[in-house]
């Protein structure tokens, strides 16, 4: 009776709340939406119930940290357009004392050096752009089937003169029936608020609540993923006045819908190669160009290879057509090479 208490209670939080964030591209921060690794980018971008071996899942949901991914260290190195760099590193450890998980990680963008002009556009000089997140978690077992985490992170964000910071944290659930292959997870993210604006105006944080599940086959090495972003609106697609006619047809029921789905598919051979697939049909829908092919838009794809000590990923996404970034990280544990994480 407690935890439905407590259930109806978060539920009326969340919807509070979501009254108070905006979406479709209204809130500040957004480089926290793009995914950190190249599991992530591969199974869509979004992904909240997948559980295996990648310690840095639980960097986008805490309740994915477990027991076995103490002292893994994850380093992501992604190359985006024009030039942008984005840096990650997540470390976690498992406290006997405790009982608990805990992890630690950042996400830093890089944008270079970009020239800075007055109002007549003379350049008086160039600025160094960056934005990132520290995050701290920490996730617990109740009973045998439930997980539950916590993470909170302070943001940064600075261009030139204008600098902004926030604090926020991750709220996650989930349940793992080992006997079905069954995993399904719940998150709320980005619930805070900034402490110091870009110009003395307050802006929301890109909050979101996401539910997913991912099943295993009993018979088969294949696992399929559904995941489900802001399932507390109706219509997330961005409503850009200017191409409304456009894509009136995307505005039906069914349509907004789908646009909350992220599919995907990984394919294991043996216990240290594994393939896959993603597919994001916000992001299909949204950078569609109607005028013109749009290629592998909203695919993305990923290649995987785990060993006892190393584990390898790469992972490709595409935007629009032709157009597509790379990703490849890796995970080591340092209790192999370190006996202070021992």
């Amino acid at each position: 009776m407690r935890q439905f208490l407590f259930l109806i209670s978060f539920i009326s939080l969340l919807h509070s709340i979501s009254h108070a964030q905006t979406i479709g591209g209204n809130s500040t921060y957004n480089f926290l939406k793009l995914p950190n690794t190249p599991q992530l980018t591969a199974l869509g971008g979004i992904n909240i119930s997948n559980q295996n071996t990648d310690a840095s899942l639980a960097f986008n949901n805490p309740a994915l940290l477990r027991d076995s991914m103490s002292s893994q260290l994850t380093a992501v190195f992604n190359s985006f357009y024009a030039g942008i760099k984005n840096y990650h590193a997540f470390i976690a450890q498992h406290s006997n004392k405790l009982d608990a998980n805990f992890a630690l990680g950042i996400n830093f963008f890089n944008y270079g050096n970009t020239q800075q002009t007055d109002a007549a556009g003379n350049v008086i000089g160039n600025f160094h752009p960056v934005d990132y997140v520290v995050q701290f978690s920490a996730e617990k077992q109740y009973e045998e089937q439930w997980y539950y985490g916590l993470a909170v992170k302070y943001i940064s964000s600075s261009y030139a003169q204008y600098k902004s910071s926030a604090i926020a944290a991750d709220f996650g659930v989930t349940y793992t029936d080992e006997k079905n292959a069954l995993q399904i997870g719940f998150v709320a993210k980005n619930m805070g608020v900034q402490l110091k604006t870009y110009s003395g105006q307050k802006e929301d944080l890109p909050f979101d609540v996401q539910l997913g599940i991912s099943k295993k086959l009993l018979h088969a090495p294949i696992q399929f993923s559904l995941t489900a972003q802001h399932i507390h609106q109706l219509d997330i697609r961005y409503d850009d006045t200017t191409f409304n006619n456009e894509i009136n047809s995307d505005r039906h029921t069914t349509n907004k819908i789908i646009q909350h789905l992220i599919a995907a598919v990984q394919v294991y051979f043996g216990n240290k190669i594994e393939f896959t697939a993603g597919y994001n049909f916000l992001r299909r829908s949204e950078l569609n160009i109607t005028t013109a092919g749009n290629g592998l838009n909203g695919l993305s794809v990923g290649l995987g290879a785990t060993f006892s000590k190393l584990q390898v990923r790469y992972a490709r996404a595409y935007y629009q057509n032709n157009t597509a970034y790379n990703q490849l990280g890796i995970n080591i544990k340092l209790d192999d090479y370190f006996d202070f994480f021992k």
